[in-house]
């Protein structure tokens, strides 16, 4: 497959076939270690197909509710009958 002066690629029809991409269709090329892999998208879903990407959107947004570290942790975890005075 040829890149042109555009910067433009040919789907392969079997790959289009089998994606269900058609004229209109939403696409996204997502970087990989070796390569890059084309993703069928939906510009309204706001799905987020990269996981970094979808880290970076939630950093910083945990609201504990004025819960202190050790009330979140015993929250998360649940009681621990075995640390407590017995």
């Amino acid at each position: 497959m040829r890149v042109t002066e555009k910067g433009q690629v040919t789907i392969p029809k079997h790959i289009r076939d089998r994606l269900k991409i058609g004229p209109g269709s939403e696409v996204d090329f997502v970087a990989t270690g070796d390569g890059v892999r084309l993703v069928k998208g939906n510009a309204d879903s706001g799905e987020i197909k990269d996981f970094d990407a979808w880290a970076a959107s939630v950093e910083g947004r945990v609201d504990l509710g004025g819960m202190s570290t050790d009330k979140f942790m015993e929250w998360i975890r649940g009681v621990r009958d075995d640390l407590h005075d017995r």
